[in-house]
């Protein structure tokens, strides 16, 4: 599974030549979800949902098998079972994160596995209320940095049958908001935005802009020293507030005021939102921050809060304990600082704290609807 620090890297495929012996998987689990299983580990990069790595049914209802080919040169293999995502992970048996299943390839595995409980058994939503993507561009030019990049819109489902004007919501790290197969699991915002606007509360444009894969580290680093030195944060942000922002609002029925404007993400996206949102108090009134990567500049708020007389709006803060020792002491210092800075008593903080909360899409799509709420619609 993922962890805070971890950085994307591919695992080769095995050398065919080496001699590889079988390994059979077998599942027993609960009858009431009919998802496919899929399992996802240290064999293949964790990659969820592949076809290659789909559980076979057995004879009986609720127990599956599959046949690996395993290298002499692995002996140890961790993986975890999944429904097609990592919001559909397996869960533990009193709906707690399950650890890593273990097993070696030196031994016998005649033993099933058991998993009584999944994440998100089928997200509720109605397919009427699905927002329409529109990917606005393949190759949207950043300026400020002589690269270009995916963008995408999500728009409310009766966009196209109304007058309104929406309130915008710019997310990053795209590739993992909304594609079910993405390599680390989808936040599921299109499924979700479904449920909100079910529930009365659809009115909001997604803006999605991908990562800059090798990039991305640098792009979301703040442009001053921090533990991985010096980013091109600053171009990123101004790429995003003064070319990006004022294109969506030509070309979309938004609400362009601060207050109806918000950017969010996770991890070193969540940084980067934190750096956006400082430096352009007034673009951005609504901040989503999810686990973000506040190890890399610790002290951000004192380095930040000096470019501008004041800020305010409302921070939507989460993170998982199960992330990391300190994650969360972190962000419970972050929302102190900056409270404490002069100028800053109009900023209003959710501090959003879940025990055994992992640093993976799978919880920060489970969180989205209720940040989503809090931040436009209270």
């Amino acid at each position: 599974m993922r962890s805070e620090n971890t950085d994307r890297a591919a695992v080769g495929e095995p050398n065919p030549i080496v001699r590889m012996p079988h390994r059979t998987l077998k599942l027993i689990t609960t009858t009431d979800d009919d998802r496919p299983v899929y399992v996802a580990g240290s064999f293949n990069n964790w990659q969820v949902g592949e076809e290659a790595y789909r559980m076979q049914p057995d004879s009986k209802p609720g127990r599956y098998r599959r046949t690996f080919r395993f290298p002499d040169t692995e002996h140890r293999v961790e993986y975890k079972y999944t429904r097609g995502g990592w919001e559909g992970v397996e869960l533990g048996e009193h709906g707690e994160n399950a650890a890593n299943h273990l097993r070696f390839t030196d031994t016998s595995w005649h033993e099933p596995d058991r998993v009584s409980n999944w994440a998100s058994p089928g997200l509720e939503y109605r397919k009427e209320f699905l927002p329409h993507i529109k990917v606005i561009h393949e190759n949207f030019e950043i300026p400020e940095l002589i690269r270009t990049r995916r963008v995408a819109a999500l728009l409310p489902h009766d966009y196209h049958d109304s007058d309104k004007r929406y309130p915008v919501l710019y997310l990053q790290d795209g590739q993992n908001l909304f594609d079910d197969y993405a390599p680390y699991g989808s936040w599921g915002v299109d499924k979700r935005m479904a449920s909100l606007a079910e529930r009365g509360m659809g009115d909001l444009i997604v803006i999605s802009i991908d990562h800059g894969d090798t990039e991305r580290v640098s792009e979301f680093t703040p442009s001053f020293s921090t533990r991985l030195g010096r980013g091109d944060g600053r171009h990123y942000v101004r790429f995003l507030a003064e070319s990006l922002k004022p294109y969506i609002d030509a070309n979309f029925r938004t609400r362009p005021e601060p207050e109806y404007t918000g950017i969010g993400g996770s991890s070193l996206g969540g940084l980067i939102s934190i750096y956006a949102g400082i430096l352009y108090p007034r673009v951005y009134d609504r901040l989503m921050v999810f686990s973000p990567s506040l190890w890399v500049t610790p002290e951000i708020p004192f380095n930040l809060l000096n470019l501008t007389h004041k800020y305010r709006g409302r921070m939507y803060l989460y993170g998982g304990e199960a992330e990391s020792n300190t994650m969360v002491p972190n962000m419970k210092r972050f929302q102190e600082q900056l409270l404490t800075q002069t100028g800053t008593t109009r900023l209003e903080i959710e501090l959003a704290v879940d025990p055994l909360g992992q640093h993976n899409e799978a919880r920060w799509g489970s969180e989205f609807p209720k940040a989503v709420e809090w931040l436009f619609f209270r």
